[in-house]
């Protein structure tokens, strides 16, 4: 059977509106601006890298150019806007999501237990009554708190003692909350002093979740395959997104179309009906240059990305510095509806440096497109509180 088909232009502009990327990042960045940006997300990624600044702030400045570091911190310590846990990796959630969570705390709680214990962290789960206690006792705690005079198992970043281990463990099953950071730093309390109670009290049932998870993941993805859906916020098994797609496509609220990579070939992915007629209403993105941090999300499933946008990137943080193609942390560049570079700079003593811009295949450093990277490396400078940049030699690859 022959699909319909969306072509890539027009895939790419669904791709960038709904990655909140299709405008330019102008406005307010209040409270409630803050709010709608995240909701609008599904999530932000925190990362503890900061050559030039925090990859979840880099991805929120991209969006809104008026936001700082510290609104997030307030949207998560002082608002209660949203709370920390774990889609693929460690994000900041709309606290309205928290009652779906339940079925992400249930599945880690089996799948930590059983992974943590073959991996030789023994003894943790002796700790969890006593970590509970000190924290009911004295307020808040960080692994600082606890388990000093433990000792830690091996395995580099792994190394935590029995009561880090524990702190975790509780965090992920939903009986602690992050409170707060300190740097970079959790700091763990009971969940009821962090979660409101109407949404600590809040029950559905697996079924609701998973409905909801993948209208979700699709809402904030506009097309995808039924493993894309599952991938989103890594709550849902990729059998029961298939399933979904299946019933949703008996009932007519969902369509199969094939979408049109940057090659040219097509790749069966799943739409509501209504989205193959929306880029119609969708503003063509705006021109000027961003810079992205390596955990955006239109860039955290690397192969869709690749595929829309025909740009393979990798982060090469793990890549020893011998055998690294470009650098330790280098960030893409996209350009209205194309990504067309990535550029290697670094935040140090006030000034922004920049070491290299690689451009892709095809992508000429035009007097044009060079006055607009100037530009976006001046806005990056003042958010990342540097008063000037400069430039290595020859640094244009």
């Amino acid at each position: 059977m022959t699909l319909p088909r969306l072509d890539n232009a027009t895939a790419r502009h669904i791709f960038l509106d709904r990655h909140l990327l299709n405008r330019a990042p102008h406005g307010a960045c209040d409270r409630a601006d803050l709010a709608g940006l995240i909701t609008g997300l599904g999530f932000v990624q925190l990362d503890s890298i900061n050559t030039v600044a925090r990859a979840h702030d880099m991805i929120l400045f991209a969006r809104r150019q008026a936001y700082r570091g510290g609104h997030l911190k307030r949207a998560h310590e002082q608002h209660r806007d949203v709370f920390e846990h774990w889609t693929h990796d460690a994000a900041v959630i709309p606290m309205q999501f928290y009652p779906h969570w339940r079925l992400k705390r249930d599945r880690d709680r089996l799948r930590l237990a059983k992974q943590w214990k073959e991996w030789g962290r023994d003894g943790f789960a002796q700790k969890f009554d006593t970590v509970l206690d000190h924290i009911r006792r004295h307020g808040p705690a960080s692994t600082s708190d606890l388990g000093k005079d433990e000792a830690r198992s091996s395995g580099g970043w792994w190394e935590w003692n029995p009561s880090k281990t524990a702190l975790e463990f509780l965090w992920r099953r939903g009986d602690l909350a992050i409170t707060a950071r300190d740097g970079f730093r959790k700091i763990y309390d009971l969940s009821e002093n962090v979660i409101p109670e109407t949404l600590r009290n809040t029950h559905l049932d697996d079924g609701e979740i998973i409905d909801w998870a993948l209208n979700a993941a699709l809402d904030r993805l506009g097309f995808a395959t039924p493993k894309e859906l599952a991938d989103f916020f890594d709550m849902v098994t990729l059998a029961e997104a298939k399933s979904w797609t299946q019933a949703e496509t008996a009932r007519g609220d969902l369509i199969e179309i094939d979408i049109i990579g940057a090659d040219g070939q097509p790749r069966a992915s799943f739409v509501r009906p209504d989205t193959v007629s929306e880029p119609a209403n969708l503003a063509d993105p705006p021109n000027r240059i961003r810079i992205l941090s390596p955990f955006d999300p239109m860039l955290r499933d690397r192969a869709r990305a690749e595929r829309l946008f025909g740009f393979s990137y990798r982060i090469e943080v793990f890549v020893p510095a011998a055998k690294r193609q470009y650098g330790y942390y280098v960030f893409p560049i996209l350009e209205r509806d194309r990504m067309i570079g990535r550029i290697d700079m670094k935040r140090r003593d006030g000034v922004l440096h920049v070491a290299a811009l690689w451009l892709e295949p095809g992508i000429r450093p035009g007097s044009g497109r060079l006055a607009r990277l100037r530009a976006e490396l001046a806005r990056m400078a003042r958010f990342s509180g540097c008063d000037d940049i400069t430039f290595a030699p020859d640094w244009i690859k």
